[in-house]
């Protein structure tokens, strides 16, 4: 088949300023590659060709200037103005695109990948919904949490809704236990920030508050452990910036009055993230919103680290087998604590609890699989 993917107007693909939309369509093109004819449509980026061709992927990319109408509108021209007539077009995370999709390639089957909750009512009408589930074939969802939502919504997308979960590079996030290239990085990461001997707790993601990291910063106040680091990494956007948020600046005093090390690397280029979980020995994920389903889950499980998260939207459907622990209440730090204590009184068992998260990823969250899911769904509507 003749496949197009359209990704959202915010980062480009590939994914050289990260993202979790576009780390997944990372993951999936090379198998789709293979097997289909791929086209992935995006936004254009400084340091990336408007079209080009890679490892057999075609790559097409117009203006968005953060803008989603202008995005919109460039997306439309494209497919108007293309020779290619494309059997099926999924698009990424935007709803609000379908109809300008339907208008300008009629013939195409349609199917909507949601990442977030982009259907609740202050994102798109109750008629615009209806119509987006009417013109779909299938909505494929990155946890049950975001296909319940929908279907609360719209009780009659149920039969058109399906979970496949996201994958992760199991070559790139290795732990260090397993391998002498992984266990050196993890080393000098640690030497070159005085984390040496230390037992570090790892935060990894977009520093707002909706993320919920000042409340581990709070928790350390409660750490029995004189030698444990809370390491914070990220900048409140997928980019390099100068300015900090005034969440940042609140972030910032908290970690100044810590009665442990707290430090804040800042942005973190996507293809050095992976290095920081090498240098973890627990992750900690503290969203306080609903979170559709953080991919650094399955970022700290193949880097086989031990984790905490959040009893939040999607997040507990992650936990399986002793793999993770559960927070209730993403507000108290006494909660968090209390656990982070147990686990680093027993490295020991920190990690075994971290190997069976990385056994887990290698049976069920690799990329050859979402791929093989989302080809079933094209392949047997």
């Amino acid at each position: 088949m003749n496949v197009l993917m359209i990704c959202t107007e915010k980062l480009p693909v590939p994914n050289i300023r990260g993202g979790a939309i576009q780390t997944y369509i990372c993951g999936v093109a090379p198998m789709i590659g293979r097997r289909h004819r791929l086209t992935i449509l995006g936004r254009t980026d400084p340091d990336l060709p408007d079209v080009e061709t890679v490892d057999g992927v075609h790559y097409v990319r117009v203006r968005s200037d953060d803008s989603f109408e202008q995005y919109m509108q460039n997306v439309f021209d494209y497919l108007r103005g293309t020779q290619e007539k494309y059997d099926v077009i999924h698009i990424f995370n935007r709803p609000k695109l379908v109809a300008a999709v339907r208008q300008a390639a009629p013939e195409a089957r349609l199917f909507l990948s949601m990442h977030n909750d982009m259907f609740k009512p202050e994102k798109i009408t109750i008629g615009e919904g209806g119509e987006v589930i009417g013109q779909t074939e299938k909505i494929v969802t990155i946890s049950n949490y975001i296909g319940h939502s929908i279907c609360g919504y719209y009780p009659e997308a149920a039969p058109k809704v399906r979970t496949i979960y996201s994958g992760v590079d199991l070559s790139r996030f290795t732990p260090w236990l397993m391998s002498d290239e992984t266990r050196q990085a993890r080393e000098s990461l640690r030497e070159q920030h005085g984390l040496s001997g230390k037992k570090v707790i790892l935060f990894v993601g977009r520093l707002t508050r909706n993320k919920g990291p000042h409340v581990l910063i709070k928790a350390l106040e409660q750490v029995g452990h004189s030698d444990a680091v809370l390491v914070i990494v990220g900048g409140t956007w997928y980019h390099n910036e100068t300015a900090f948020s005034d969440y940042v600046s609140y972030m910032r005093a908290l970690a100044a009055r810590s009665k442990l090390p707290v430090l804040l690397t800042g942005y973190v280029p996507a293809h050095e993230v992976h290095r920081w979980f090498y240098a973890g020995d627990v992750f900690v994920c503290t969203s306080i919103w609903e979170e559709p389903l953080a991919r650094v889950h399955f970022e700290a499980m193949a880097a086989g680290l031990p984790f905490l998260t959040t009893a939040r939207g999607g997040n507990p459907e992650v936990i399986h087998g002793g793999n993770g622990i559960l927070i209730q209440d993403p507000n108290d730090p006494l909660e968090y604590a209390s656990h982070l204590n147990a686990l680093l009184s027993d490295i020991d068992g920190a990690r075994q609890m971290g190997m069976r998260g990385r056994q887990l990823v290698e049976r069920h969250f690799t990329w050859d699989r979402v791929a093989r899911e989302i080809m079933d769904v094209w392949e047997a509507v």
